[in-house]
C-alpha cells in the first residue's frame, strides 16, 4: 500500500474527500493545487498540473498518485484550454511519476466521455446499460481529453508496467449542496438528465474508488464506470428510457430506479460499490 500519495486538485470538491480519506487510513498525503487552500494535507504544493516543475517537486517522496486536476466542463474555458490543458496535465504527472518510480496511479476520467454529456442533442448511447465496450462518441474538447487521459494511462502501463485506473465518474456531489440541488432539478424536469442517464455518485463513494484503484487494482491500465446504483430522480427507470431514449436498445431489464450504467467491472477489478445511495421517494412519471 502506498505511504504517501500525491493528489492533485486537491483543493476540489473529490479532492478534498480523498485527501480526507487518506489520512484517516494513515497515509501522508501531498497536495499540488493552484490555490494552496487544502486542509488535511502533510505537505502542500502550491502549482499547476500541466508544470513538470511543480509536478516534479510535489512527487518527492510519494509513492502513489491521485491525479484530478482538470477543467472539468468545456463551457468552463476555452477548447484548447480545455482540451490541451487538461490532457497536458495527465500526461505531465503520469509521465513524472513514472520517472519517479511510482507504480500505482488513479486518475480521474469521466462519463462524458462517451460524448453524450457535452455533446448535440441527437446523440444517444449505443445501447444501455452503457458500459465500457460502448462506442465513444466524441464531439466536444472535454471528452476528447478524457478519451486522450486514457490513452495516456494505457501507454504509461504498456511503457513503465505503471497500473492507472481510469474513473469514469457522473455527476458528483455531496449532500449539503450538490446532491440535493441536482435531484430537484431532475424531479422538475428529468428531460435535463437524459444525457447523463440520470447519474449520480456521492463524493464519498468516488473518494473510495480513488482508494480502491491505489489499493486493490491489479496490474494493468483499467478504465472503470462508478456510479450509484439507483438514479438521482425519483422516476423508475424504464419509465424514463421509454420517454427520453425510446429507440435506444436495452441489454438489461431495469427494475425500480435502476442506474442505466454497468459498474459491474468496477465491483469485479476494484472490489468497490457504492454504499451512500441518495434517499429518493418513487413516484410515477408524468407523459413530458
Amino acid at each position: 500500500m502506498s505511504r504517501t500519495v500525491l493528489v492533485t486538485g486537491a483543493a476540489g470538491l473529490i479532492g478534498r474527500a480523498v485527501v480526507d480519506l487518506l489520512r484517516r487510513n494513515d497515509v501522508r498525503v501531498t497536495a499540488l493545487d493552484r490555490t494552496g487552500d487544502v486542509a488535511g494535507a502533510d505537505r502542500v504544493v502550491v502549482g499547476d498540473a500541466t508544470d513538470p516543475v511543480a509536478v516534479r517537486a510535489a512527487l518527492s517522496g510519494a509513492d502513489g498518485v491521485v491525479h484530478l486536476a482538470a477543467i472539468p466542463a468545456p463551457v468552463l474555458g476555452t477548447a484548447v484550454d480545455v482540451y490541451a490543458g487538461n490532457s497536458r496535465a495527465t500526461f505531465v504527472v503520469l509521465d513524472a511519476a513514472a520517472e519517479a518510480g511510482v507504480r500505482r496511479a488513479v486518475i480521474a476520467s469521466s462519463y462524458s466521455i462517451l460524448g453524450l454529456a457535452w455533446g448535440p442533442d441527437t446523440l444517444r448511447p449505443a445501447y444501455v446499460p452503457v458500459d465500457e465496450a460502448s462506442p465513444l462518441q466524441v464531439a466536444d474538447p472535454y471528452a476528447l481529453s478524457k478519451q486522450a487521459d486514457e490513452a495516456t494511462a494505457a501507454m504509461m502501463h504498456r511503457r513503465y508496467g505503471m497500473t492507472v485506473t481510469a474513473l469514469r465518474f457522473p455527476y458528483v456531489g455531496d449532500v449539503a449542496d450538490r446532491l440535493p440541488k441536482r435531484a430537484a432539478e431532475l424531479a422538475a424536469d428529468p428531460a435535463v438528465g437524459r444525457a447523463e442517464l440520470w447519474s449520480y455518485l456521492d463524493v464519498r463513494d468516488a473518494a473510495a474508488a480513488c482508494w480502491a484503484g491505489l489499493t486493490a487494482a491489479p496490474p494493468g491500465s483499467h478504465p472503470l464506470f462508478v456510479a450509484a446504483p439507483d438514479t438521482l430522480a425519483p422516476y423508475p427507470t424504464r419509465a424514463l428510457l421509454d420517454a427520453y431514449l425510446p429507440d435506444v436498445p436495452r441489454r438489461a431489464e431495469f427494475p425500480g430506479r435502476t442506474v442505466p450504467i454497468d459498474v459491474s467491472a468496477a465491483r469485479r477489478v476494484l472490489g468497490w460499490r457504492a454504499r451512500h445511495p441518495w434517499p429518493l421517494e418513487s413516484r410515477d412519471l408524468e407523459a413530458p
